[in-house]
């Protein structure tokens, strides 16, 4: 039963979308009618401009003021944005120092090479800075799904580098992000920080909130938000969570 939710929170690739792509339109019309019923976050390690690119622009025009009821989190809830006067608002930003910066990317590529994880044939960037994130893309932030997913299908190969890394910088939080994919943020902060945050800005208590991801498992980059107590939903891909979204928003009507 989903009577006591007052708030849906979600990730973002191969949960909303498949990684990197735009909404499907089916996708996109549910939001619209989960807004109706209930507010929403989408909480992803991506940076803004993904979410710009990925989600909010794929919505149809049907979900006008309604966008005020969207809370985006991007990088792991590191940074915060509300749709005000027409326009998408920064309540906050947790950005790293250059220092850390500079760490963090010099032990990512430094371990990759050791580890034999550094790749020669990319598609895009291995390396961003995100501001209050970098991410480390094993084959670039614009590979394709299907050369992703059989990069590293255990996750083995993403572990390695998160724990050799994660060594080297003690004072950060390194973390497995997607399906090829290392975040590194401040020290404590990852989802269950962002929802933590937002309960606070929004005075919707953990209790009423309800998560949706497709890395719940321990280790996850959603596992925090389990971990932390809200009640979550496990789903394999949008098409999961499509039926999802169908069957609540038909209960709440």
């Amino acid at each position: 039963m989903t009577t006591n939710v007052r708030l849906v929170a979600f990730d973002l690739d191969d949960t909303l979308a498949p990684s990197k792509a735009p909404l499907d339109p089916r996708m996109a019309e549910l939001l619209v009618e989960l807004l109706d019923v209930v507010p929403v976050c989408v909480i992803s390690g991506g940076q803004f401009g993904q979410f710009e690119s990925q989600l909010v622009a794929n919505l149809p025009a049907s979900a006008g003021d309604k966008l005020a009821r969207l809370h985006l989190m991007p990088t792991c809830g590191t940074q915060y944005y509300r749709y005000e006067n027409d326009g998408w608002t920064q309540v906050y930003a947790e950005n790293l120092t250059d220092e850390q910066k500079a760490e963090a990317q010099a032990a990512l590529e430094s371990e990759a090479k050791r580890l034999g994880l550094w790749e020669t044939e990319t598609y895009g960037p291995v390396l961003e800075d995100r501001g209050s994130q970098i991410t480390f893309s094993a084959l670039g932030q614009a590979a394709p799904v299907d050369i992703k997913s059989a990069w590293d299908p255990t996750g083995e190969k993403k572990e390695r580098l998160r724990a050799a890394v994660a060594a080297l910088l003690p004072e950060l939080e390194v973390r497995s992000g997607g399906s090829t994919s290392v975040d590194i943020t401040r020290k404590g902060i990852d989802k269950a920080y962002g929802m933590n945050r937002l309960a606070e800005l929004t005075g919707i208590a953990q209790s009423d909130m309800l998560f949706v991801g497709d890395r719940l498992d321990e280790g996850g980059n959603d596992y925090p938000v389990k971990a932390m107590g809200i009640d979550t939903v496990a789903v394999h891909s949008w098409h999961d969570t499509a039926t999802f979204i169908e069957g609540f928003v038909a209960e709440r009507r």
